[in-house]
């Protein structure tokens, strides 16, 4: 997922160490003449990962690093080398560092949508046009910034996020929130961000975010295949087929909001409606859940409104027009991603 972007009008690749730091305290200076306090702190966050990378062969030889670190991330150099060689992602400088940034999560993503509408609301930036979210890097800013929006009758979701791509603007680090994750949704994030790098259109969130989730599901299974992880197959397989079963019930609810929301009808017997409608898709997401073979959590659990069902909507909701893709393309993928750049070139247009 490629959140917070918003640092990549500062041009220059910037060093952890050296006098091009310097750089990036000038071009901060130029941002905070743009945007304003928004923008000082999208300077400040992204200044803070920047200052604080080491490599990873550094962290792994240090003494002082813990064994569980030290294994995880020569497992990241692995994958990291994986993902050029056989996933055919890019070859450069990100996440070959590593940064400790001592909290859960990197940033925290406003997403909203008007209270009769499933349309989520989209914040412009440099470079990258318009996106469904506006990142902050500090949780207190962003649910300051979630309670503006909830005054003017938004659903408001604020959402933790464990990693951002710079878009290979910058060299992205592997960060201590990616770790809280089990090694094979590690592995996943990697090649979720590495995608963002291989194919990205300005102001196509949807487009971009599905687009980097069926590159980390072929990616994955590729990787565990590689290393005869068939339990670990079945297990990723597995939860990938509850979060399509859980996106069948998403679509049906939708369905209904939609037609809800465009009804001739009182804003509060819509807003009853509308209740209903939600409380029902959570109890009906928690039987499925309770059906499972595995432990698995019901991402659908109350409270649930527009802005959540439009945040799965930018992750998933092109997801089968790539899977079909992939296996029009008999599984290959330098065929895939030259149909997913056409796609792109289309949708561009």
């Amino acid at each position: 997922m490629p959140h917070h972007r918003l640092l990549t009008i500062i041009r220059s690749q910037v060093r952890v160490r050296g006098p091009r730091l310097a750089l990036l305290a000038v071009a901060t200076v130029g941002v905070l003449q743009i945007g304003g306090c928004y923008y000082f702190q999208a300077a400040s966050g992204q200044m803070e990962i920047l200052r604080k990378r080491t490599p990873i062969s550094e962290v792994i030889e240090d003494a002082g690093s813990s064994a569980q670190l030290r294994q995880r991330l020569a497992m990241v150099q692995e994958a990291r080398q994986f993902a050029v060689a056989e996933l055919l992602l890019p070859d450069n400088e990100s996440y070959r560092t590593f940064v400790d940034l001592e909290r859960d999560y990197v940033v925290w993503n406003v997403i909203a949508a008007p209270e009769f509408s499933l349309r989520a609301k989209t914040w412009c930036y440099p470079i990258v046009g318009c996106v469904a979210y506006r990142g902050y890097f500090s949780e207190k800013a962003a649910k300051k910034h979630a309670e503006k929006l909830r005054a003017k009758d938004y659903d408001v979701f604020v959402g933790g996020v464990i990693a951002y791509s710079t878009l290979g603007r910058f060299a992205d680090p592997v960060l201590n929130t990616m770790m809280r994750w089990s090694d094979t949704e590690l592995v996943s994030v990697l090649f979720h961000e590495l995608a963002h790098q291989r194919l990205f259109i300005k102001g196509e969130t949807g487009f971009n975010e599905s687009f980097a989730t069926a590159v980390a599901e072929i990616g994955v299974e590729h990787w565990l295949r590689s290393h005869g992880k068939q339990a670990e197959i079945e297990a990723y397989q597995g939860r990938g087929n509850l979060r399509q079963t859980l996106m069948l019930l998403v679509d049906a609810a939708k369905t209904e909001l939609d037609a809800l929301y465009a009804a001739a009808d009182d804003n509060d017997r819509k807003r009853e409606k509308k209740h209903a409608i939600l409380a029902r898709l959570s109890s009906d997401a928690e039987q499925v859940v309770q059906q499972q073979s595995f432990a698995a959590t019901n991402w659908l659990r109350p409270p649930i409104n527009n802005a959540r069902l439009a945040s799965l909507v930018l992750y998933r909701g092109q997801l089968d027009t790539f899977r079909d893709l992939f296996e029009r393309c008999n599984r290959e993928l330098t065929c895939f991603y030259r149909a997913a750049e056409e796609l792109a070139q289309a949708r561009a247009h």
